[in-house]
Protein backbone atom coordinates (compact mmCIF):
# COMPACT_ATOMS: atom_id res chain seq x y z
CA UNK A 1 0.00 0.00 0.00
CA UNK A 2 3.13 2.63 0.13
CA UNK A 3 5.24 1.18 -2.26
CA UNK A 4 7.48 3.97 -3.89
CA UNK A 5 6.05 6.63 -0.72
CA UNK A 6 9.03 8.33 1.04
CA UNK A 7 8.34 8.62 4.72
CA UNK A 8 10.26 11.05 7.38
CA UNK A 9 9.86 9.58 10.79
CA UNK A 10 10.58 12.21 13.65
CA UNK A 11 11.39 10.10 17.23
CA UNK A 12 11.38 12.30 20.32
CA UNK A 13 12.06 11.51 24.30
CA UNK A 14 9.79 9.37 25.15
CA UNK A 15 10.02 5.83 26.96
CA UNK A 16 7.39 4.71 24.42
CA UNK A 17 10.73 5.38 21.67
CA UNK A 18 11.54 1.73 21.84
CA UNK A 19 8.32 1.26 19.42
CA UNK A 20 9.63 3.52 16.66
CA UNK A 21 11.69 0.44 15.92
CA UNK A 22 9.22 -2.29 15.02
CA UNK A 23 7.21 1.06 13.40
CA UNK A 24 10.23 1.43 10.82
CA UNK A 25 9.99 -2.32 10.12
CA UNK A 26 6.27 -2.45 8.83
CA UNK A 27 6.07 0.80 7.10
CA UNK A 28 8.83 -1.39 5.08
CA UNK A 29 7.03 -4.15 4.41
CA UNK A 30 4.41 -2.09 2.94
CA UNK A 31 6.62 -0.61 0.39
CA UNK A 32 7.81 2.30 1.87
CA UNK A 33 11.29 4.26 1.99
CA UNK A 34 11.74 5.39 5.97
CA UNK A 35 14.17 8.39 7.06
CA UNK A 36 14.25 9.14 10.75
CA UNK A 37 15.17 12.18 12.42
CA UNK A 38 15.57 11.41 16.32
CA UNK A 39 15.92 14.62 19.16
CA UNK A 40 18.55 14.32 21.63
CA UNK A 41 16.32 13.42 24.62
CA UNK A 42 15.09 10.44 22.18
CA UNK A 43 18.92 8.71 21.92
CA UNK A 44 18.16 8.18 25.91
CA UNK A 45 14.99 5.11 25.28
CA UNK A 46 16.77 4.30 21.87
CA UNK A 47 20.16 3.80 20.42
CA UNK A 48 20.70 5.73 16.88
CA UNK A 49 22.34 1.97 16.20
CA UNK A 50 19.33 0.31 16.34
CA UNK A 51 17.14 2.67 13.97
CA UNK A 52 19.54 2.64 11.83
CA UNK A 53 19.90 -1.05 11.49
CA UNK A 54 15.80 -0.88 11.16
CA UNK A 55 15.46 1.81 8.73
CA UNK A 56 18.57 0.78 6.48
CA UNK A 57 19.39 4.20 6.80
CA UNK A 58 21.91 6.55 8.23
CA UNK A 59 19.80 8.67 11.01
CA UNK A 60 19.58 12.99 11.46
CA UNK A 61 20.00 14.47 14.48
CA UNK A 62 22.10 17.74 14.11
CA UNK A 63 20.94 20.01 11.98
CA UNK A 64 24.44 21.34 11.86
CA UNK A 65 26.08 17.89 10.70
CA UNK A 66 24.41 18.13 6.92
CA UNK A 67 23.74 21.55 5.97
CA UNK A 68 20.09 22.14 5.04
CA UNK A 69 18.94 18.65 5.58
CA UNK A 70 16.53 20.09 7.91
CA UNK A 71 15.31 21.41 4.23
CA UNK A 72 16.47 18.76 1.92
CA UNK A 73 14.34 16.40 3.79
CA UNK A 74 10.88 16.97 4.30
CA UNK A 75 10.79 18.30 0.70
CA UNK A 76 11.68 14.91 -0.63
CA UNK A 77 9.24 13.15 1.84
CA UNK A 78 5.49 11.75 1.02
CA UNK A 79 4.52 11.86 4.59
CA UNK A 80 5.92 12.99 7.81
CA UNK A 81 5.41 10.82 11.21
CA UNK A 82 6.02 11.80 14.52
CA UNK A 83 5.74 8.84 17.07
CA UNK A 84 6.31 8.94 19.71
CA UNK A 85 5.16 12.78 19.71
CA UNK A 86 6.44 14.03 23.35
CA UNK A 87 4.17 17.39 24.95
CA UNK A 88 7.31 19.22 24.23
CA UNK A 89 7.58 18.54 20.89
CA UNK A 90 3.66 18.84 19.98
CA UNK A 91 3.93 22.11 22.11
CA UNK A 92 6.88 23.43 19.70
CA UNK A 93 5.54 22.35 16.52
CA UNK A 94 1.94 24.55 18.02
CA UNK A 95 4.27 27.48 18.81
CA UNK A 96 6.28 27.51 15.77
CA UNK A 97 9.59 26.78 17.41
CA UNK A 98 12.46 25.43 15.36
CA UNK A 99 15.56 24.74 17.36
CA UNK A 100 16.67 21.36 16.87
CA UNK A 101 16.51 19.08 13.58
CA UNK A 102 13.19 17.42 14.02
CA UNK A 103 11.40 20.43 14.61
CA UNK A 104 12.75 22.61 11.77
CA UNK A 105 12.15 19.84 9.87
CA UNK A 106 8.77 19.77 10.64
CA UNK A 107 8.10 23.29 9.55
CA UNK A 108 9.85 22.87 6.56
CA UNK A 109 7.85 20.20 5.43
CA UNK A 110 4.28 20.86 3.33
CA UNK A 111 2.53 17.63 3.54
CA UNK A 112 0.52 15.98 5.34
CA UNK A 113 1.83 15.20 8.86
CA UNK A 114 0.43 12.38 11.25
CA UNK A 115 1.75 12.66 15.37
CA UNK A 116 1.07 10.07 18.00
CA UNK A 117 0.98 11.34 21.42
CA UNK A 118 2.69 9.80 24.42
CA UNK A 119 2.75 11.30 27.78
CA UNK A 120 1.71 11.18 31.28
CA UNK A 121 -2.34 11.27 31.39
CA UNK A 122 -1.53 14.41 34.13
CA UNK A 123 0.61 15.64 31.01
CA UNK A 124 -1.97 14.76 28.30
CA UNK A 125 -4.96 15.91 30.48
CA UNK A 126 -3.44 19.91 31.05
CA UNK A 127 -5.45 22.57 29.23
CA UNK A 128 -2.55 23.90 27.42
CA UNK A 129 -1.59 20.97 25.82
CA UNK A 130 -5.32 20.49 24.87
CA UNK A 131 -4.66 23.54 23.30
CA UNK A 132 -2.18 23.17 21.20
CA UNK A 133 -3.45 19.65 20.53
CA UNK A 134 -6.81 21.14 19.11
CA UNK A 135 -4.56 24.36 17.26
CA UNK A 136 -2.92 21.74 15.11
CA UNK A 137 -6.00 19.24 14.60
CA UNK A 138 -7.36 22.30 13.49
CA UNK A 139 -4.67 22.81 10.83
CA UNK A 140 -4.94 19.62 9.38
CA UNK A 141 -2.33 17.40 11.35
CA UNK A 142 -3.95 14.13 11.78
CA UNK A 143 -3.53 13.01 15.49
CA UNK A 144 -3.79 8.99 16.13
CA UNK A 145 -4.27 7.83 20.05
CA UNK A 146 -3.05 8.01 22.80
CA UNK A 147 -4.83 5.47 24.08
CA UNK A 148 -5.73 3.88 27.99
CA UNK A 149 -3.83 1.78 29.91
CA UNK A 150 -0.98 1.50 31.69
CA UNK A 151 1.75 4.05 31.80
CA UNK A 152 5.45 4.34 32.08
CA UNK A 153 5.01 5.82 35.98
CA UNK A 154 3.11 2.63 37.29
CA UNK A 155 -0.45 4.96 36.89
CA UNK A 156 -3.42 4.03 34.41
CA UNK A 157 -4.43 6.77 32.06
CA UNK A 158 -4.91 8.15 28.73
CA UNK A 159 -1.55 8.63 27.32
CA UNK A 160 0.15 5.51 25.83
CA UNK A 161 1.20 5.29 22.21
CA UNK A 162 -1.22 4.32 20.22
CA UNK A 163 -0.34 0.64 18.25
CA UNK A 164 1.77 0.99 15.50
CA UNK A 165 -0.82 -1.22 12.92
CA UNK A 166 -3.35 1.83 13.39
CA UNK A 167 -0.13 4.52 13.12
CA UNK A 168 0.42 2.17 9.62
CA UNK A 169 -2.96 2.53 9.07
CA UNK A 170 -3.45 6.23 9.21
CA UNK A 171 -0.06 6.59 6.94
CA UNK A 172 -2.15 4.31 4.47
CA UNK A 173 -5.29 6.58 4.36
CA UNK A 174 -2.67 9.71 4.44
CA UNK A 175 -1.57 8.87 1.39
CA UNK A 176 -5.05 7.42 -0.52
CA UNK A 177 -7.05 9.58 -2.72
CA UNK A 178 -10.05 10.50 -0.66
CA UNK A 179 -12.80 10.04 -2.98
CA UNK A 180 -15.21 9.10 -0.93
CA UNK A 181 -14.87 12.17 1.48
CA UNK A 182 -18.52 13.50 2.47
CA UNK A 183 -20.01 9.69 2.43
CA UNK A 184 -21.76 8.12 5.46
CA UNK A 185 -21.12 4.38 4.32
CA UNK A 186 -22.27 1.63 6.47
CA UNK A 187 -21.58 -1.54 5.93
CA UNK A 188 -22.64 -5.23 7.55
CA UNK A 189 -20.28 -7.96 7.94
CA UNK A 190 -20.26 -12.01 9.46
CA UNK A 191 -22.47 -14.56 10.54
CA UNK A 192 -25.39 -14.39 12.70
CA UNK A 193 -26.31 -16.87 15.19
CA UNK A 194 -29.83 -18.16 15.56
CA UNK A 195 -29.75 -19.75 18.60
CA UNK A 196 -32.05 -23.01 19.78
CA UNK A 197 -31.11 -22.92 23.47
CA UNK A 198 -28.57 -21.35 25.86
CA UNK A 199 -25.51 -22.98 24.27
CA UNK A 200 -26.70 -24.09 20.62
CA UNK A 201 -27.26 -22.25 17.43
CA UNK A 202 -27.20 -22.54 13.72
CA UNK A 203 -24.68 -20.22 11.84
CA UNK A 204 -22.78 -20.16 8.81
CA UNK A 205 -18.89 -20.25 7.70
CA UNK A 206 -18.59 -16.71 7.01
CA UNK A 207 -15.44 -14.73 8.21
CA UNK A 208 -16.68 -11.16 7.79
CA UNK A 209 -13.30 -10.68 6.01
CA UNK A 210 -14.86 -8.86 3.09
CA UNK A 211 -17.25 -6.98 4.71
CA UNK A 212 -14.39 -5.67 6.91
CA UNK A 213 -12.33 -5.03 3.98
CA UNK A 214 -15.12 -2.94 2.63
CA UNK A 215 -15.38 -0.95 5.88
CA UNK A 216 -11.78 -0.30 5.81
CA UNK A 217 -11.28 0.55 2.40
CA UNK A 218 -14.10 2.75 2.71
CA UNK A 219 -12.26 4.67 5.45
CA UNK A 220 -9.05 4.99 3.66
CA UNK A 221 -10.36 7.14 1.59
CA UNK A 222 -12.05 9.50 3.78
CA UNK A 223 -15.66 8.06 4.16
CA UNK A 224 -17.29 8.37 7.65
CA UNK A 225 -18.23 4.45 8.34
CA UNK A 226 -20.21 3.00 10.43
CA UNK A 227 -19.70 -0.96 10.73
CA UNK A 228 -22.69 -3.66 12.03
CA UNK A 229 -20.50 -7.03 12.60
CA UNK A 230 -21.94 -10.58 13.39
CA UNK A 231 -19.83 -12.96 15.91
CA UNK A 232 -16.31 -12.48 14.46
CA UNK A 233 -12.88 -13.33 15.22
CA UNK A 234 -10.89 -10.10 13.49
CA UNK A 235 -10.00 -6.77 14.72
CA UNK A 236 -11.99 -3.88 13.59
CA UNK A 237 -10.86 -1.78 11.05
CA UNK A 238 -9.06 1.56 13.02
CA UNK A 239 -11.52 4.75 12.76
CA UNK A 240 -14.40 2.85 12.32
CA UNK A 241 -17.63 2.88 14.21
CA UNK A 242 -18.30 -0.04 15.07
CA UNK A 243 -21.68 -2.05 16.50
CA UNK A 244 -21.22 -5.81 17.27
CA UNK A 245 -24.94 -7.98 16.51
CA UNK A 246 -25.42 -11.89 16.88
CA UNK A 247 -28.70 -12.82 15.78
CA UNK A 248 -30.66 -11.65 12.44
CA UNK A 249 -32.93 -9.47 14.71
CA UNK A 250 -30.21 -7.47 15.91
CA UNK A 251 -28.87 -6.92 12.82
CA UNK A 252 -31.71 -5.88 11.20
CA UNK A 253 -32.47 -3.53 14.12
CA UNK A 254 -29.17 -2.22 13.38
CA UNK A 255 -29.31 -1.42 10.05
CA UNK A 256 -32.64 0.25 10.05
CA UNK A 257 -31.54 2.21 12.87
CA UNK A 258 -28.54 3.54 10.82
CA UNK A 259 -30.04 3.39 7.14
CA UNK A 260 -31.37 7.46 7.60
CA UNK A 261 -27.99 8.67 7.85
CA UNK A 262 -26.09 6.84 5.23
CA UNK A 263 -25.21 7.62 2.14
CA UNK A 264 -24.20 4.06 0.79
CA UNK A 265 -24.98 0.80 2.04
CA UNK A 266 -22.68 -2.14 1.52
CA UNK A 267 -24.59 -5.49 2.60
CA UNK A 268 -21.50 -7.75 3.15
CA UNK A 269 -23.53 -10.34 5.93
CA UNK A 270 -23.80 -13.47 5.56
CA UNK A 271 -27.22 -13.54 7.51
CA UNK A 272 -29.15 -16.73 8.69
CA UNK A 273 -31.98 -17.30 6.25
CA UNK A 274 -33.82 -19.70 8.64
CA UNK A 275 -34.15 -19.08 12.48
CA UNK A 276 -35.91 -21.71 14.88
CA UNK A 277 -39.42 -21.60 15.61
CA UNK A 278 -38.74 -21.78 19.51
CA UNK A 279 -36.16 -20.92 21.35
CA UNK A 280 -35.69 -23.49 24.45
CA UNK A 281 -34.71 -21.52 28.25
CA UNK A 282 -32.40 -23.95 28.79
CA UNK A 283 -29.97 -26.94 27.05
CA UNK A 284 -32.28 -29.35 25.32
CA UNK A 285 -31.81 -32.44 26.57
CA UNK A 286 -29.78 -34.79 23.72
CA UNK A 287 -31.08 -37.58 21.81
CA UNK A 288 -30.46 -39.37 18.53
CA UNK A 289 -32.94 -37.39 16.54
CA UNK A 290 -35.49 -34.58 16.86
CA UNK A 291 -37.20 -32.38 14.86
CA UNK A 292 -36.41 -28.98 13.70
CA UNK A 293 -38.64 -26.24 13.09
CA UNK A 294 -37.21 -23.41 11.49
CA UNK A 295 -38.78 -20.10 10.04
CA UNK A 296 -37.56 -17.24 7.50
CA UNK A 297 -35.85 -14.37 8.99
CA UNK A 298 -36.17 -10.83 7.80
CA UNK A 299 -34.99 -10.21 4.14
CA UNK A 300 -32.46 -7.31 5.19
CA UNK A 301 -31.99 -6.16 1.74
CA UNK A 302 -35.56 -6.41 0.81
CA UNK A 303 -36.61 -4.07 3.80
CA UNK A 304 -33.80 -1.63 2.75
CA UNK A 305 -35.45 -1.89 -1.17
CA UNK A 306 -38.46 -0.80 0.09
CA UNK A 307 -37.76 2.26 1.72
CA UNK A 308 -39.13 5.44 -0.11
CA UNK A 309 -35.67 7.09 0.60
CA UNK A 310 -32.60 5.14 1.42
CA UNK A 311 -28.75 5.45 0.08
CA UNK A 312 -27.30 3.37 -2.78
CA UNK A 313 -27.48 -0.01 -1.50
CA UNK A 314 -25.17 -2.89 -3.00
CA UNK A 315 -25.86 -6.20 -1.92
CA UNK A 316 -23.90 -9.81 -1.89
CA UNK A 317 -24.77 -13.39 -3.12
CA UNK A 318 -22.69 -16.12 -2.54
CA UNK A 319 -23.24 -19.15 -4.47
CA UNK A 320 -22.04 -22.60 -4.51
CA UNK A 321 -21.66 -22.72 -8.59
CA UNK A 322 -21.94 -20.36 -11.37
CA UNK A 323 -25.37 -19.47 -10.80
CA UNK A 324 -25.32 -15.90 -11.70
CA UNK A 325 -28.85 -15.56 -12.93
CA UNK A 326 -29.87 -15.83 -9.49
CA UNK A 327 -27.63 -12.79 -8.35
CA UNK A 328 -29.56 -11.41 -11.64
CA UNK A 329 -32.99 -11.64 -10.26
CA UNK A 330 -32.09 -10.36 -6.79
CA UNK A 331 -30.77 -7.07 -8.41
CA UNK A 332 -34.16 -6.56 -9.60
CA UNK A 333 -36.46 -8.24 -6.87
CA UNK A 334 -34.85 -6.48 -3.85
CA UNK A 335 -35.06 -3.32 -5.50
CA UNK A 336 -31.05 -2.48 -4.93
CA UNK A 337 -28.47 -0.82 -7.59
CA UNK A 338 -25.68 -3.08 -7.12
CA UNK A 339 -25.12 -6.78 -6.55
CA UNK A 340 -21.52 -8.83 -5.88
CA UNK A 341 -21.86 -12.56 -7.12
CA UNK A 342 -19.09 -15.49 -6.07
CA UNK A 343 -18.85 -18.36 -6.59
CA UNK A 344 -18.02 -19.82 -2.89
CA UNK A 345 -17.04 -23.12 -4.40
CA UNK A 346 -14.02 -22.04 -6.29
CA UNK A 347 -10.34 -21.86 -4.38
CA UNK A 348 -9.55 -18.86 -3.69
CA UNK A 349 -12.89 -17.30 -3.01
CA UNK A 350 -15.80 -17.22 -0.43
CA UNK A 351 -15.40 -17.87 3.53
CA UNK A 352 -12.00 -18.13 5.69
CA UNK A 353 -9.81 -16.47 2.75
CA UNK A 354 -8.25 -13.66 2.23
CA UNK A 355 -9.25 -13.59 -1.32
CA UNK A 356 -12.47 -13.34 -3.79
CA UNK A 357 -13.26 -14.05 -7.55
CA UNK A 358 -16.44 -11.69 -7.87
CA UNK A 359 -18.61 -10.42 -10.47
CA UNK A 360 -20.22 -6.53 -10.17
CA UNK A 361 -23.36 -7.07 -11.29
CA UNK A 362 -24.96 -3.44 -11.35
CA UNK A 363 -28.24 -2.28 -13.76
CA UNK A 364 -25.97 -1.08 -16.68
CA UNK A 365 -23.15 -3.38 -16.85
CA UNK A 366 -21.42 -6.79 -15.02
CA UNK A 367 -17.60 -6.99 -14.39
CA UNK A 368 -16.16 -9.78 -13.74
CA UNK A 369 -13.22 -9.06 -11.70
CA UNK A 370 -10.02 -12.06 -11.41
CA UNK A 371 -8.88 -13.59 -8.09
CA UNK A 372 -7.53 -10.67 -5.92
CA UNK A 373 -7.03 -9.92 -2.09
CA UNK A 374 -10.39 -8.93 -0.69
CA UNK A 375 -9.28 -5.19 -0.02
CA UNK A 376 -8.41 -5.23 -3.92
CA UNK A 377 -12.10 -6.18 -4.31
CA UNK A 378 -13.67 -3.97 -2.04
CA UNK A 379 -11.97 -0.94 -3.65
CA UNK A 380 -12.63 -1.94 -7.46
CA UNK A 381 -16.61 -2.19 -5.78
CA UNK A 382 -16.58 1.58 -4.63
CA UNK A 383 -14.88 3.04 -8.04
CA UNK A 384 -18.06 1.19 -9.43
CA UNK A 385 -20.42 2.65 -7.14
CA UNK A 386 -18.51 6.37 -7.32
CA UNK A 387 -18.96 5.90 -11.36
CA UNK A 388 -22.82 5.58 -10.95
CA UNK A 389 -23.26 7.59 -8.43
CA UNK A 390 -21.23 10.50 -10.09
CA UNK A 391 -21.01 9.64 -13.94
CA UNK A 392 -24.23 8.36 -15.01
Amino acid sequence: MLKGKSILLGITGSVAAYKAIDLIKILKQEGASVRVIMTEASKRFVTPLSVELAAGERVYADMFELPLSHVSLPASADLFIVAPATANSIGKYAQGIADDMLSTSLLAFNGKVIIAPAMNWRMYDNPIFQKNLNYLTSLGIHVVGPERGALACGEEGIGRMTDNEKILESAIAALTKQDLSGEQVLVTAGPTREYLDPVRYITNRSSGKMGYALARIARRRGAEVALISGPVSIAPPAGVDIIFTESSRDMHTAVMENIPMSTLFLMAAAVADFMPAELKNSKMEKKDKFPLNLLKTADILEAVGKLRQRPFTAGFSAETGPRIDRARRKLTAKNIDMIVFNDVSRKGSGFDVDTNEVVIIDREREHKLPVMDKEDVAGAIFDRILELKYNS
